[in-house]
């Protein structure tokens, strides 16, 4: 069928603020849903309150309104856009609660507006849990016991006919929001009670309890002709009773039969046939008892959702493109396949390799929280990887998620810090459990005793087990390598060398190993790298072609391997042309989200029609900088010296882009310069210039610049000493951390002692500079450009909250409504003399405190800042794509300067907080980030744009 030509406008809602459950992935689909759609000559309008998304980039629909997603906002703007259809799918629960909203009040009928991709029936069928569960019985399938309960007293009465424990599960929400599993009675109350507070309908599902049986999910697509294939299936590490969003996930699925594997693939095809899925993709989990192989229904999701960007990259399959041009109209057999260009869409993607993703953390951020997991999405971010094995792609995935590990390794306990004994740590599904598993093997627990411990299936088990007695291997095979007089390498020594990275050991990993893993032997992460290549041993590039090499890949996307080819890559890079290649942020974080991301895609999109041959280097699947097409190439890596090292060898670029994904980057930069990698824009000493505290505060000093007093302290005793000089209250704040990373506002002496063991584990070198706390001070933060020559000053940012609370919390206003003229200009001035000063070569953010008519430096960051796309979208000046430009040589002469400041309108961004997430944890805010995404408010005054963006975060006003 071709497409519905009366389809000419199209309204496409986005998810609003990154939340925990509703992160960039969204912001992925949209982006590729708008691209799609213009394709096919649509004009599209964009709503979304989120400033920091690529998709609200003017550049990506026809019209978009960074507005608040409510009801009254959106009925507005349907009413002066007259949009000819509404496209729900793509912006997750968000937009598909706001869509039936919508609907209810009769507004898109009266406006003649259809619902596509899902109308309100078939959104109701999947999310409205009764009635799903009536329509799945009556297929014969298998759902757990269960009732709908709009009380606490109906959820007791549905335990009272079955027992605990029990699983409570709101209607209509995200990520497992309001919901968990109660053992006894009170735990039921609480959690029920607090379930029905978050159910936009006021309705909770209380169910039988399937933990311990294995958890599966589909991805599926289906036409309006009934044309449907499964994308991929993704089987979960850790059983049922671990939110998917937060457990290790692995395809394709490993530990079912083919059999096992085609019931459920017939199951899922079952369910999107009868919810009356019609155009696009959604997600259905299910449950398996490991002993018996019942199968059982969970959910589905009517929409692309998180596991969609996970199977997107995963496959190369593109889901959300081909999902929009099916809301169109469009059939499966009718829409070319974008990566072999050999066949048309509707197949099912084959893969010849192993994908595992892990999911990012950060509990320490909320002290108090219970670093435990359950039903209920706490993680902030994820990682993936590919391998040719489950081994080689696990390891690679572990160490892509930059929280100090560097692969399948033993988690020690941090400063302070006090474990329960290792069998509680291993019944109890925690962040780092999987490094926990890898000190029971070293202690010497069975497979058996994990297993009965964990319910984790026993081929899982048993591929951990062998990576743990491979690493055994390492040492008396490579460990000889690295005495003095050890032979020249030879074809023995690189099978030993192939045999181990083949597994997915790492550089690092190997040289621990070596040296403080018992081998005894002085081995460091660069002589291991050193040695393994002298040996000949380099990974091969494979490419990901969604048909297992059946058909040649159009799509350069690429992953390593050291698996067989003998390191020969599939496809070699290209010749001839400048090369730029640019490292994203990896997995997402508290402090580094989808602003660095932003930066990314549109440092590629302006280098590349600058006319450069751009190269993307990510391990994020949820980030729209790891769309196949976004970068000239793609290589799905983790963030590592050693990874990146590996790709420069294979593709020789003409420079290194590392100001744009945040701190990970940067932390690598003296690293990878040091092996010859050539960095462009600001260089990586001036970059380490500005986060070494004592050194920055001293070329502030010679430039005149006036900061708080203090100084740099290396133990508890220089802290306490320097904090009785400049008094008490003082700021702590440690060397090379991101989003004010144990930075603390400090009392007393006793509050410094207690603080002062925390801190030694996150700061990079143990430094901390301790400096007097400005109170009742006005913050404000100013983003520049600078092409080593002059500096461009984009914006001067005001923060709402005073001085104390990290720059990320705060609500900020473009533009300040406290400066005098004279003070703007003097943070003009003070801007330009620190960008010099630092040899900057592209963006800077600094932060001033204004106390009366002083002005205080308080830091610099020579690289792209959070407020980046939040500056672009309320000036209009593309600062981003500008930087990418300004880093690749061209001066700033050259460029477009800002457009004419105007007080027609102002700015106010937001943020959003997830202490829901986390029950019991203080609600404060402080020196050290917590909101995980952010809204902007525009309006012609300050007190309706700050309206506008308390409504769009949630409050209620």
């Amino acid at each position: 069928m071709p497409k519905d030509q009366s389809l000419k406008k199209i309204l496409l809602l986005g998810s609003g603020p990154i939340i925990i459950g509703q992160a960039c992935e969204f912001d992925y689909s949209g982006t590729q849903a708008c691209r799609a759609l213009r394709e096919e000559g649509c004009e599209i309008v964009l709503v979304n309150s989120n400033p920091a998304t690529v998709m609200t980039d003017p550049a990506f629909s026809d019209r978009t309104y960074v507005e608040p997603m409510t009801v009254p906002v959106v009925s507005e703007i349907i009413r002066r856009e007259k949009p000819d259809g509404l496209l729900s799918t793509f912006g997750g629960q968000t937009a598909l609660n706001l869509a039936m909203d919508l609907a209810g009040t009769g507004l898109l009928e009266e406006c003649g507006v259809r619902l596509i991709g899902a109308d309100a029936e078939v959104i109701r069928r999947a999310e409205d849990r009764g009635l799903f569960r009536r329509l799945i019985t009556g297929l014969g399938l298998y759902m757990a016991a269960s009732g709908m309960a709009k009380s606490f007293e109906e959820a007791a009465a549905v335990v009272a006919g079955s027992r605990f424990p029990a699983v409570v599960r709101p209607s209509f929400t995200l990520g497992g929001s309001g919901g968990g599993i109660a053992y006894n009675m009170e735990e039921l109350k609480t959690i029920v009670e607090h379930g029905l507070s978050v159910s936009p309908v006021g309705e909770v599902q209380v169910e039988e309890s399937l933990i311990g049986w294995k958890e599966i999910e589909l991805e599926v697509m289906r036409d309006k002709a009934g044309n449907a294939i499964v994308i991929c299936g993704i089987e979960n590490f850790d059983p049922m009773g671990v939110h998917t969003g937060d457990s290790i996930t692995v395809a394709p699925i490993q530990t079912l039969a083919d059999p096992e594997y085609q019931a459920l693939r017939n199951d899922s095809l079952a369910v999107v046939n009868a919810v009356g899925v019609t155009t696009g993709g959604c997600n259905i989990q299910f449950a398996v008892d490991p002993k018996t192989g019942q199968r059982a229904v969970i959910e589905m999701n009517p929409r692309v959702s998180r596991s969609s960007a996970l199977a997107s990259k995963a496959t190369g399959f593109p889901i959300a493109r081909v999902a929009a041009k099916l809301a169109l109209g469009y059939h499966l057999d009718e829409l070319p396949n974008s990566i072999t260009r050999k066949s048309c869409a509707a197949f099912e993607p084959a893969l010849d390799y192993c994908v595992v993703k892990a999911a990012r953390f950060d509990f320490e951020k909320f002290q108090g929280a219970a670093p435990t997991l359950g039903f209920q999405m706490k993680s902030v971010g994820e990682t993936m990887a590919l391998g040719r094995t489950f081994r080689e792609a696990l390891q690679k995935a572990l160490r892509g998620l930059e929280i100090g590990q560097s692969g399948f390794t033993e988690r020690p306990a941090r400063p302070g810090e006090i474990l329960p004994a290792l069998t509680e740590r291993l019944r109890v599904p925690g962040p780092y459990r999987i490094f926990y598993i890898k000190e029971a093997l070293r202690k010497g627990f069975s497979l058996e005793e994990l297993n009965e411990i964990t319910a984790i299936d026993p081929w899982f088990l048993s591929q951990l087990a062998r990576l743990h007695h491979e690493e055994k291997e390492i040492a008396p095979l490579l460990g000889p390598l690295f005495l003095p007089n050890a032979p020249q390498p030879g074809p023995a020594e690189a099978a030993q060398w192939r045999r181990f990275k083949a597994q997915g050991f790492s550089d690092k990993q190997i040289a621990y190993v070596l040296t403080r893993g018992g081998g005894g032997y002085e081995a460091d992460e660069a002589m291991v790298r050193e040695r393994r290549r002298l040996a000949g041993v380099r990974p091969a590039f494979k490419a990901v072609d969604t048909c297992a090499g059946e058909f040649e890949a159009f799509t350069p996307y690429f992953y390593s391997s050291y698996q067989g080819s003998g390191g020969i890559s599939e496809t070699p890079p290209s010749s001839g042309g400048k090369k730029i290649m640019i490292l994203g942020g990896g997995p997402n974080r508290i402090g580094q989200g989808v602003e660095f991301d932003y930066c990314c895609v549109q440092a590629a999109l302006a280098l590349r029609e600058a006319g450069w041959e751009t190269i993307m280097v990510n391990s994020n699947p949820e980030t729209v900088s790891t769309d196949y097409d976004m970068a000239g190439r793609l290589y799905f890596e983790p963030l590592t010296v050693e990874d990146i090292l590996a790709i420069c060898e294979e593709e020789k670029p003409h420079g290194l882009l590392v100001q744009c994904g945040g701190q990970t980057p940067l932390n690598l930069s003296r690293l990878l310069k040091a092996a010859g990698a050539p960095i462009i824009g600001t260089q990586p000493d001036d970059i380490f210039l500005a986060e070494d505290r004592g050194a920055f505060n001293k070329l502030a000093a010679s430039l005149g610049l006036r900061q708080p007093a203090g100084g740099q302290a290396a133990n508890v005793e220089a802290a306490c000493r320097i904090a009785q000089e400049v008094g008490y209250p003082v700021m702590a704040r440690p060397d090379f951390v991101l989003g004010g990373r144990a930075m603390r506002i400090v009392h007393d002496e006793e509050e410094l002692r207690r603080y002062w063991d925390e801190v030694l584990s996150v700061s990079s070198d143990g430094a901390v500079f301790i400096d007097r706390f400005l109170e009742n001070a006005i913050e404000m933060d100013v983003d520049a450009l600078c092409d080593g020559q002059e500096v461009t000053v984009a914006a001067i940012m005001e923060h709402v909250e005073q001085a104390g609370v990290h720059s990320g919390d705060s609500a900020c206003s473009i533009f300040s409504h406290t400066l005098t003229e004279s003070q703007e200009k003097r943070i003009r001035g003070h801007t330009r003399d620190l960008a010099l000063a630092l040899n900057t070569r592209g963006l800077i953010n600094v932060q001033y405190a204004v106390q009366g008519d002083d002005i205080y430096l308080l830091e610099a960051n020579p690289r792209a800042s959070r407020t980046v796309p939040f500056v672009a979208k309320a000036t209009g000046w593309p600062l981003a794509r500008l930087a990418a430009l300004v880093m690749a040589g061209t001066p700033l002469s050259k460029l477009p300067p800002p457009p004419p400041r105007s007080r027609a309108y102002n700015a106010v961004k937001e943020v959003t907080l997830p202490f829901d997430r986390f029950p019991g944890v203080r609600i404060e805010l402080s020196a050290e980030m917590r909101s995980t995404g952010e809204v902007m408010g525009l309006a012609p005054s300050f007190g309706l744009a700050f309206l506008k963006a308390q409504l769009a975060v949630g409050q209620d006003i």
